[in-house]
């Protein structure tokens, strides 16, 4: 780390009002990487609140798992609790670590590996849908994807019939957080303005279908030993009390929301990669031909699929799904040598970290094979990699994301290369998650 030289961190010049707010808004990555430039702790206004960016992986472990219990979530996400309520991404302290308790179980090895025929029977039903030279947009097929694989793995029910709707409804809630950031987001979510208009009536779409999927489920008093069975037959340790179905909402909406939203992006983003890098694409399609040998996808096919898993990693190395994490400092700490003030905003940017130069070669380029030398747990425990955030907020879902990227990717490039429309734009559309600006249109090739 660089030592420190002046008293308060460096800074890039403000906008003419409201600090930075204007400039990261515009364009969140490219401002955070041009801060990043400055030093490894910088500062920044977003309106009248202090932001900094911490860019180093002492700092990063500092922030994340050293002294995590002196910060709670960042601005968006204590925003986004009209949205989402006290769900596993939103609550605090003893609440979180005790519904993260109740989830775990869902996410065990044995449980995902149960989950994977799942994945693959829908992969191999999109795979069939298919058809030789016809224009598809990635971005919306691999949401409507990753969105039934969530609903039939974790709340056995089949959200096909809804899978548009829903999804739709999802990219509005997703759309809203960056609403949500705005001054005085408070007050504006009273106002009748046409953009709360559509997020109330995206929340009105998705409660209907949870409430829907939590009352047949009720009725039918049946254990499928899934998420939601987890989530209705769970009591509170102190009192014996169940989960009302409000708190279940909560946490369905949040799994529904971060179980299809980050997995399709890296997806999307993986087949954008691909089509770009040809030796990379051969490659992988070589590993399926010597893998499946022509035979149906299976999960034992899964420790197998070892490029594939690099190609995911490298994927989710260059446009994490997860592009920045926030945190609200709830009393004074210390970073490099300069004092972050009681209920200052801290980001840490996988996106940031992932591209350093001082610590990845060649860390704009595509490489899965970096990943031969340096294994995922590896880059983790250096704080230089964090796609699911890292310490006791880290994505409880992590290894089903994994497990679905690889076997995705397995089961769709068995049959088929995705090529980039000559016309398609392609940007960064920093929300939540890191989206592709302009969707995905790519042309769909059989192999």
């Amino acid at each position: 780390m660089k030592a420190r030289t002046q008293s308060s961190p460096p800074t890039v010049k403000a906008d003419l009002f409201g600090g930075h707010f204007r400039s990261f808004r515009r364009d969140p990555t490219e401002f955070l990487t041009k801060l990043s430039k400055l030093g490894d702790v910088t500062t920044f206004k977003l309106g009248g609140i202090q932001a900094f960016l911490v860019n180093h992986p002492d700092l990063i472990r500092d922030l994340l798992v050293t002294n995590h219990n002196k910060f709670i979530k960042g601005r968006a996400l204590q925003r986004a609790k009209s949205l989402l309520g006290e769900g596993l991404l939103t609550s605090e302290k003893e609440f979180h670590l005790r519904q993260r308790r109740m989830i775990q179980p869902s996410f065990h090895r044995s449980r995902i590996n149960d989950y994977a025929v799942s994945m693959i029977e829908f992969a191999a039903k999109m795979s069939d849908e298919w058809r030789d030279g016809e224009e598809r947009d990635i971005d919306k097929e691999m949401m409507r994807l990753t969105l039934n694989i969530v609903g039939k793995t974790l709340f056995g029910a089949n959200v096909e019939e809804d899978a548009a709707e829903v999804g739709a409804a999802m990219t509005t809630i997703v759309s809203m957080f960056n609403f949500m950031l705005l001054p005085f987001a408070e007050i504006l979510e009273k106002l009748p303005l046409p953009q709360i208009k559509k997020l109330k009536l995206a929340r009105k779409t998705l409660d209907e279908v949870i409430y829907k999927i939590i009352e047949t489920r009720r009725a039918s008093d049946e254990d499928k030993g899934d998420l939601l069975s987890m989530l209705l037959l769970a009591q509170d340790e102190e009192t014996g009390t169940a989960m009302t179905d409000l708190q279940v909402r909560d946490e369905c909406l949040t799994i529904f929301l971060a179980g299809h939203e980050t997995t399709a992006n890296a997806l999307t983003w993986t087949f954008y990669l691909l089509s770009q890098n040809s030796e990379s694409e051969a490659k992988f399609h070589r590993e399926l031909d010597e893998v499946l040998s022509g035979k149906n996808l299976t999960p034992a096919d899964y420790p197998g699929l070892k490029y594939t898993e690099q190609i995911l990693a490298e994927s989710m190395r260059l446009f994490p799904p997860a592009w920045t994490v926030g945190r609200l400092a709830t009393e004074e700490h210390e970073f490099g040598g300069y004092k972050i003030p009681k209920k200052s905003l801290v980001l840490a940017s996988p996106f940031v970290m992932h591209r350093d130069a001082r610590f990845w070669e060649n860390a704009d380029e595509f490489k899965p094979e970096r990943w031969e030398t340096l294994s995922v747990k590896e880059a983790g425990n250096k704080f230089i990699y964090f796609p699911f955030s890292k310490g006791v907020r880290s994505c409880v879902g992590e290894q089903f994301a994994w497990m679905e990227g690889v076997l995705l990717l397995a089961a769709l490039g068995k049959n088929w290369k995705l090529r980039l429309n000559s016309d398609q734009k392609v940007g960064l559309q920093a929300m939540i998650t890191l989206r592709p600006k302009y969707g995905m249109k790519m042309r769909i090739e059989k192999r």
